[in-house]
């Protein structure tokens, strides 16, 4: 930690145990109109919050037995899971439960209570479009890098990638790349930090970055446009012209920490803004000082400081957003 940061006020230092308390609280609001308003986010949330706590080095403040329970809860027939009981399975959510069941060791769980993990690859695969390469979220057909990555990155922690067309994914990723380095939603969307995360984490995956004459991402034009993210406040935008937010301290310092150009941006500025906008009374951490806070900014400020260096916390994983003890358990690394 740099000099200048350690002089930081009382106010700017991580309010790590009302962090831990906050997500805590958040399954004990049932009597709240605004829980039951997100309900369609629950096992989002689950897996929101557990990656805080990870990084929180808390790692074991929710109740492991009620969270699998929970999860399993969630999962249909055909393999994939739903939001919370009595929702439609969905690719996002199938994703966050394959990862909260990575990082508390219950795959044992999910084979032996579960449908086990060939039938969550066989929901997964489903739902790609093997003449284009892409993946849709759920039956109804609504296709996105963000649930091409969510594949891989569930797929690839079952140890079941092999069951989809990598090859022409990739192709599709690298269609989705723009002149200026980052990539959109689809071939000749605007570039979006959100699209280029997903875009090049699942290049990772699949071990495709360098693939090519001269390579399938251009690291460094790649990582002007990213750094150009940073605003003079410190905090980090999703494209050109827009206010900073707190989940971007993800989505762009972990596509750059990928590209290995995490070195371009103010990391001070940037951790000094995260700081700034967490409730250090009550915990958690909002979109930007003063707002109210949320499950899933306390999350990515949370992943955004680990990828920071940030004193305290544990290291995160740039391509999984997950805890890098989990993803070397997992997958050996």
């Amino acid at each position: 930690m740099s000099t200048q940061l350690s002089k930081l006020p009382d106010e700017l230092q991580l309010a790590t145990e009302n962090h831990v308390k906050y997500i805590q609280s958040l399954d004990t609001r049932k009597d709240e109109y605004d829980y039951w308003l997100t309900e369609h986010l629950r096992l989002n949330g689950v897996y929101w919050g557990l990656v805080a706590l990870h990084l929180l080095s808390h790692p074991d403040a929710l109740p492991r037995a009620e969270t699998i329970d929970f999860v399993l809860s969630c999962q249909h027939e055909s393999g994939g899971f739903s939001a919370a009981p009595g929702h439609d399975a969905h690719m996002l959510y199938t994703v966050s439960a394959v990862q909260i069941l990575a990082m508390v060791d219950a795959f044992d769980e999910l084979e032996t209570r579960g449908k086990g993990k060939a039938k969550v690859g066989e929901f997964i695969a489903s739902l790609q479009n093997r003449e284009t390469g892409t993946f849709a979220g759920d039956e109804w057909g609504e296709e996105d890098t963000r649930f091409l990555y969510g594949a891989f990155n569930a797929l690839s922690l079952l140890g079941l990638l092999h069951l989809v067309d990598v090859d022409r994914a990739v192709a599709h990723v690298v269609a989705c790349g723009n002149f200026d380095g980052g990539y959109g939603v689809s071939p000749g969307a605007e570039s979006h930090a959100g699209q280029t995360f997903t875009c090049v984490a699942a290049l990772a995956i699949a071990g495709r970055l360098d693939g090519g004459s001269g390579g399938l991402v251009d690291r460094d034009r790649l990582g002007r446009w990213l750094s150009e993210r940073q605003i003079p406040g410190g905090g980090l935008n999703g494209r050109p012209e827009k206010a900073e937010d707190v989940c971007y301290s993800w989505w762009v310092l972990s596509s750059l920490q990928i590209i290995g150009r995490a070195h371009w941006i103010d990391r001070d500025a940037l951790i000094a803004f995260i700081l700034r906008c967490q409730d250090p009374e009550k915990g958690g951490i909002a979109d930007r000082p003063g707002d109210m806070v949320d499950v899933w900014h306390t999350c990515f400020g949370m992943a955004g400081l680990s990828l920071l260096d940030y004193p305290g916390t544990e290291p995160v994983d740039p391509v999984y957003c997950m805890p890098r003890s989990t993803i070397e358990r997992v997958l050996g690394k």
